[in-house]
């Protein structure tokens, strides 16, 4: 670990604590479901009372795996807890949980740029997935990885990572995923669940977004675009867009994929944005307010959809450049 003061600061936390809250940011993806319920299954093995909450419930996909039913899913936090630990949240806001910020906050993350809002901080960026920092922390506890516990780091890592394809990826990461498999995950079966269990509806979709793709930047770039009508035109729900930005990149020439959403009753264009090799994506995401990894990132940006377009199509073009410059 690169802070270990950091690192025995949580452990500290976790514990002398009893009672825990768990939560992750809002729109939550495969390692934010599977990092909080590795924590919170590790924390009861442990005797600690743990409640997980989150503002959006889980993505179909994964409302399969152990214990994820359990998740509640509210506007707000009450109740007392030791503290709550916020998992991948850039600030207290991500979450978008009203009432966090009476509690005593434990903000653990692995994003480049994490700001210290919590009463103990720890930031890893060389991790893969969030998971892994999960990980470290239940063996300094004593914890074991049981199957229930390595399923969801398993499903935090391989969704983490974009299959095992993203920057950042270590001998640590495999080595997790190694000890998950002996605790008697299934990769195949994973992978199934995961990424074969789709709708008809996701289908009509990836089609309509492939038939409308637009290619820019010298045909290094896709730009995939929707909104709440087409996914009810089609029969299709936020959820079965799960995962479509990475098809673009199966093309050798495809160096950048933005997907650009808008939303009912909103004027806001939601932007995802994920890339390969040296391609920073991140950087693009941090100008517009966003964050994430290197090859995967977020922001949201101000409408009308054809502005936020020619301004998403401009930042990347430029990330481009610089990767070209970089490699000369």
């Amino acid at each position: 670990m690169t802070d270990e003061p950091a690192f025995a600061a949580v452990c500290q936390e976790l514990s002398r604590g009893r009672r825990f809250l768990i939560t992750s940011h809002a729109r939550p993806d495969g390692d934010s479901i599977g990092s909080q319920m590795a924590l919170a299954l590790a924390l009861e093995y442990l005797g600690k009372q743990v409640r997980v909450v989150n503002a959006d419930p889980p993505p179909v996909p994964y409302r399969m795996f152990p214990a994820v039913d359990r998740i509640e899913v509210a506007p707000a936090v009450d109740g007392d807890a030791d503290a709550a630990i916020v998992l991948e949240c850039s600030d207290l806001s991500r979450p978008g949980l009203a009432g966090l910020e009476r509690f005593r906050i434990v903000n653990i993350d692995h994003h480049p740029g994490a700001t210290p809002y919590g009463a103990v901080n720890w930031f890893e960026p060389t991790a893969a997935a969030c998971a892994e920092l999960v990980v470290a922390v239940t063996d300094a506890l004593g914890a074991p990885m049981t199957r229930a516990i390595a399923t969801h780091v398993y499903l935090a890592i391989l969704t983490d990572t974009g299959s095992f394809r993203h920057a950042g990826i270590t001998a640590r990461t495999f080595d997790i995923c190694r000890r998950a498999v002996e605790a008697g995950v299934d990769p195949a079966e994973m992978a199934n669940l995961v990424f074969d269990s789709a709708s008809v509806g996701r289908l009509r979709l990836l089609g309509r977004l492939l038939e409308t793709m637009a290619i820019e930047a010298d045909g290094r770039l896709a730009v995939l675009a929707y909104d709440d009508d087409l996914l009810e035109a089609l029969g299709a729900s936020p959820d079965d867009t799960e995962g479509l930005i990475n098809v673009p990149l199966s093309a050798r020439t495809i160096e950048a994929v933005a997907l650009l959403r808008g939303q009912r009753g909103t004027s806001d264009v939601r932007v995802s944005l994920r890339s390969k090799g040296a391609i920073d994506v991140r950087q693009v995401a941090h100008r517009f307010g966003g964050g994430g990894h290197l090859n995967a990132a977020g922001c949201t940006l101000a409408g009308p959809l054809d502005a936020a377009r020619a301004a998403i199509v401009e930042a990347v073009a430029a990330a481009l450049d610089r990767a070209d410059r970089g490699r000369r």
